[in-house]
């Protein structure tokens, strides 16, 4: 288990020095002095400086971080502005994409990530299907009348096999028998296995006008019995990384709305304890598909949450930048600092509520 907690280690480790370096690249790419650029906390192992840019380089003991310093950054101090390699002597649209290139490294990094892994491993996709299991039934449904229930298992209509997909081969088996049936025919007869029992049920569908045909009100899986890789050329690897990074963004982006506006999924928040425990027992029960997959998931996590106007986030500095630029001059660096100063000290409450949480769940095998 050491080992897969170290590796959780070295993916977070990966996923702030990503974003930390998009602040750096693009600090570099606008004229911006970067005072210092550091992978990982604590003491330091090793040093050097850039004789160009005067930027001083650090690996540090803790590899579960890093951070790009900026030239009288946070300091409450107007002479600060004196220095002119101070950040805020630079133009706001500099500073903007600077702060904009963190949250933006995420994702970039995400998408990476989830292209190479499609391009090399290919797509899983089902050649062989064998019986249906019911996967929801609809409220008040004919199926909800007959007596399905999810997890039943479907094998024959009218004591026809139900098996597998239909003889064109563009939809299942169980969907073309059910589909044969028209308004006042004899109810369908289900055989269908619940657990190690068969029962006998019989189902009228109703006309559904959304589908234009007659439906049970069920959902169902198939049953998988023979699968085979896909391989992917470069674009259907680029398009299906996408889809999954937009997928992982929207249900980021509704869990984050839910949890504001509704308090919901409060106590299903993790910490950096949490988060570490996930990833190791994840990646030692799944090897390196589980890992990429949630390198994916918490990149895109990252890039969202810090893009929220949350003081100490980037999300709050490009908020602080847009009024700079509307009023045509920066707040003081008192009110900045205070802000800055207000959003530290939430996200350090944050921090230590979810570490006691994390530790809680650890301890009563949560």
């Amino acid at each position: 288990m050491i080992l897969y907690v170290l590796l959780a280690l070295l993916m977070l480790g990966i996923l702030i020095t990503v974003h930390e370096w998009g602040h750096f690249a693009a600090a570099r790419l606008t004229g911006i002095p970067v005072r210092e650029f550091a992978i990982g906390f604590g003491p330091g192992i090793a040093k050097w400086k850039s004789k160009k840019h005067e930027t001083e380089f650090a690996l540090r003991a803790i590899p579960a971080g890093g951070y790009c310093a900026f030239y009288g950054e946070n300091s409450p101090d107007e002479k600060a502005d004196e220095d002119p390699r101070a950040m805020r002597g630079f133009p706001v649209w500099k500073r903007l994409i600077v702060v904009l290139a963190g949250p933006f490294m995420n994702f970039v990094l995400a998408f990476t990530v989830a292209f190479f892994f499609y391009w090399a491993s290919g797509i899983p996709t089902a050649t062989e299907f064998g019986y249906m299991t019911v996967d929801s039934v609809t409220a008040g449904s004919a199926a909800e009348e007959a007596g399905l229930k999810i997890g039943d298992v479907i094998f024959s209509v009218n004591g026809e096999d139900a098996a597998g997909v239909a003889a064109d081969g563009t939809t299942y088996r169980l969907i073309e028998l059910t589909n044969r049936y028209q308004a006042g025919d004899a109810p369908l007869a289900l055989s269908v296995k619940r657990g190690e029992e068969t029962l006998s049920l019989s189902v009228t569908p109703a006309y559904s006008q959304a589908e234009g045909r007659m439906l049970m009100g069920i959902s169902i899986r198939p049953e998988v019995l023979k699968e085979t890789v896909v391989r992917l050329t470069l674009p259907q690897a680029a398009s299906y990384a996408f889809d999954l990074c937009v997928r992982e963004g929207k249900a980021i982006a509704e869990s984050l709305y839910q949890m504001i506006h509704t308090g919901q999924n409060l106590d299903q928040m993790s910490g950096t304890v949490g988060v570490i425990r996930i990833v190791a027992e994840t990646t030692r029960d799944y090897q390196l598909e589980g890992f990429l997959s949630l390198l994916v998931m918490i990149s895109v996590n990252l890039g969202l949450v810090n893009l929220l106007p949350i003081p100490g986030l980037d999300g709050s500095q490009a908020v602080l930048l847009v009024i700079e630029a509307i009023r045509r001059k920066p707040l003081s660096r008192k009110v900045e600092s205070y802000i800055t100063m207000a959003g530290f000290a939430l996200l350090m409450t944050l921090f230590v509520v979810l570490t006691y949480q994390d530790i809680s769940n650890i301890i009563m095998g949560r």
